[in-house]
């Protein structure tokens, strides 16, 4: 079975992204495939461990995976249909229900304290549709925590960014600018440019200060920052890697930038012998069930993130 096949011989959550991003096969192809995952695989199997009140796993953030941040994230990574029925109805319930009890008890949408935190809710407010006035809490603390180097950082007494922190906000605020772009002009008010054009600015920012550092380089020395960038997990939690950081820079449609080359070097030196990349070791925290295969097994999440990262390299500089 050559590494296509494989990789559709899977969930619909993977087979749709294969449709899309590595096959060219009509987008009407790709988008049935979609449709999906809404009712089976993974993603009909997490919207239905969703409990009454809109909780998964009886906690809103914790060491624990099972909760709805980060079954949120893996939703939104899946590609999933925010405008399905099911979708629709679990972010309502969400919207309406879940709090942070441990501060304040916020609603959900308008996010913590933590700058990693609130890149991932800002990353789900704008893909499933519940942008509001918590999300210009979020935005409004995004802006105000940028440092002076671009970056973020979650440990507020440090003056220097962390990659993890930074891409989690990168992420955030992608998605606000790829919901805000489908909303009508002439709905737009001068205050929401303003704001667009400063979460623009801020993300560029925050851009170039992974892109100066070829993604996973000390600006003093050249070394890598931590070996664990080089361990490519899925998913991938508030953790950095370079496979993250790559496929986020795809995902945002600009032309490879040639300081990504050391990175895109180091993601071929991991593709196995048979064209496949292998799974890293997972992050900590109990799961409902695994996403991807056992570490150092054959991986698809993994397989289909490098070769559409290669892809994306290839056309835009090969």
């Amino acid at each position: 079975m050559d590494v296509t096949d494989w990789l559709l011989d899977s969930d619909p959550a993977i087979r749709w992204q294969v449709l899309r991003d590595l096959t060219d096969e009509p987008p009407e192809a790709a988008e049935a495939e979609r449709a999906r995952v809404t009712t089976e695989g993974w993603g009909a199997a997490l919207l239905a461990l969703q409990d009454e009140k809109g909780y998964w796993g009886g906690d809103e953030y914790g060491e624990d995976r099972k909760s709805v941040h980060w079954t949120l994230q893996s939703l939104r990574r899946f590609g999933i249909d925010p405008d399905a029925a099911s979708v629709a109805s679990a972010v309502k319930l969400v919207h309406d229900n879940v709090v942070w009890h441990y501060w304040d008890d916020l609603p959900y949408f308008s996010g913590e304290v933590e700058p990693c935190i609130n890149g991932g809710v800002l990353a789900s407010a704008a893909y499933f549709g519940a942008l509001g006035e918590g999300s210009d809490r979020i935005i409004a603390r995004l802006l105000s925590e940028q440092l002076e180097d671009g970056g973020w950082n979650c440990e507020t007494e440090s003056s220097k960014a962390s990659f993890d922190t930074t891409l989690c906000v990168l992420e955030g605020l992608a998605e606000y600018e790829r919901a805000a772009s489908q909303v009508n002009t002439s709905e737009e008010t001068d205050a929401d440019r303003v704001v667009l054009t400063a979460v623009t600015t801020a993300r560029h920012r925050g851009e170039e200060y992974l892109l100066e550092h070829n993604l996973f380089r000390r600006l003093s020395t050249g070394e890598v920052v931590l070996p664990r960038y080089g361990n490519l997990s899925f998913p991938p939690y508030w953790f950095y890697d370079i496979l993250r950081a790559l496929d986020y820079f795809r995902s945002t449609g600009q032309v490879a930038d040639p300081r990504v080359e050391d990175a895109i070097d180091k993601l071929v030196g991991q593709r196995q012998d048979d064209g496949r990349w292998l799974a890293g070791q997972p992050w900590p925290g109990e799961v409902f069930f695994a996403l991807d295969a056992p570490e150092d097994e054959p991986s698809r999440w993994n397989t289909l993130r490098a070769l559409r990262v290669l892809r994306w390299w290839d056309g835009e500089l090969g």
